[in-house]
């Protein structure tokens, strides 16, 4: 019997993970899958020794608040894996927590394997030596990653975006629309402040208060605000309620995704919704604030190496989203890039055309290659099933 060490952190992994676990269990439906893993990892049959959600941490600062928690956990884990030694490890982005566990498992001989590069080149580029203890394959989701790994001497596949194979290249805006009940909205706006509950305190009122400004310039608008879950819905209630309890807004449970796609454009924090939104065709404006002390940090070291922050940007290398990160976020600014969106058609349609020639490049079947790449480094294949 097939045995898969595999620790997830955030949404995005649970999907990447699924998929793969997916994939796996086609091939050894016998297979079983241990260590941390949300909903999606869980269906497919992860036994989650935590909730996801106690390793879903972000920032500097914040995670020295975590940090002896997240050790403690880290410690059990290890522990756990070195009594009972998987098949194989598998550590989903998380690099900070999964790196240091990989580390530890290979020089027990345990194959490992981290799936999303850690963003080296991006910042704290010192850490591929780090890397290249940890693990013994890399699985890369974009193409520029599996460049720059190489080319250190990390072993890598490129294996693609999941979600790139799982949204359409052409979406029904009308369906969504329809979906949603906003069908007859002449204007509609999603707004995404993020999939955790500090991103929902940092950008929650921004994101309403820039709402409130497009109001005076659109008085027919309508909002869609997709929450994640029951905690993020409660928090950002609480600031809705204290903010603009009169907004024209609809409160959309766990579906981003028909929320983005019934949108005319989008406002959305930096991250994995920044990826979706491209890949759905939607013209967007993206935020961003990180903890004061972080953000000192991080500009006082000079420890971010790249452009941009907005993954769609980084693939189309050129700011097609326009960024507004830290003090830049005033709700003046979101807005009026909103309303250079909302009037130039043609400036939207140029974009989406772009976007669509990035998702062709991001769809490579990636759930199947993670998971022959994952079985290959261990010498299995679906003819060679015990």
């Amino acid at each position: 019997m097939l045995r898969v060490g595999i620790v997830a952190n955030e949404p995005s992994g649970d999907l990447l993970g699924a998929g793969m676990m997916r994939e796996i269990l086609k091939r050894f439906p016998d297979a079983r899958f241990e260590g941390i893993g949300g909903p999606l990892m869980i269906a497919q049959g992860c036994h989650s020794f935590y909730p996801m959600d106690r390793l879903t941490v972000m920032g500097l600062v914040e995670v020295l608040k975590h940090l002896p928690e997240l050790l403690s956990i880290r410690k059990k884990l290890l522990q756990h894996f070195s009594n009972n030694p998987p098949d194989i490890f598998v550590g989903i982005d998380a690099p900070d927590f999964n790196l240091g566990l990989e580390t530890a498992l290979k020089r027990q001989h345990i194959p490992t394997v981290h799936y999303v590069s850690p963003t080296v080149w991006a910042w704290r580029p010192k850490r591929v030596k780090k890397i290249r203890a940890a693990v013994d394959l890399m699985l890369s989701i974009f193409p520029f990653e599996a460049d720059f790994l190489k080319q250190h001497q990390i072993p890598v596949a490129y294996v693609g975006h999941p979600l790139a194979d799982e949204i359409p290249l052409h979406s029904d805006r009308a369906a969504a629309r329809e979906a949603l009940s906003v069908a007859d909205k002449p204007h509609v706006i999603a707004l995404l402040p993020g999939s955790r509950v500090g991103e929902i305190k940092a950008l929650g009122e921004l994101f309403l208060n820039t709402a409130l400004l497009l109001k005076q310039r659109y008085p027919d608008v309508h909002y869609l605000i997709p929450l994640v879950n029951q905690r993020t819905r409660d928090e950002f209630e609480k600031i809705l309620n204290r903010v603009a309890p009169d907004l024209p807004v609809t409160l959309v449970d766990a579906d981003a995704r028909n929320a983005m796609l019934a949108a005319d454009v989008v406002l959305t924090a930096s991250g994995t919704a920044t990826l979706e939104a491209m890949l759905l065709k939607r013209a967007m404006v993206v935020a961003y604030k990180l903890n004061a002390l972080t953000y000192w940090i991080v500009r006082r070291f000079n420890l971010v190496k790249i452009p941009y922050v907005a993954m769609a940007n980084l693939l189309a290398k050129e700011p097609l989203a326009p960024e507004f990160i830290q003090d830049a976020a005033t709700p003046e600014a979101l807005a009026e890039a909103m309303t250079q969106l909302i009037e130039s058609p043609d400036r939207v349609r140029a974009i989406e055309q772009r976007y669509l020639q990035l998702h062709r490049t991001l769809q490579q079947d990636s759930s199947r290659k993670a998971a022959e790449a994952v079985l290959a480094l261990i010498g299995k294949t679906a003819d060679a099933n015990k």
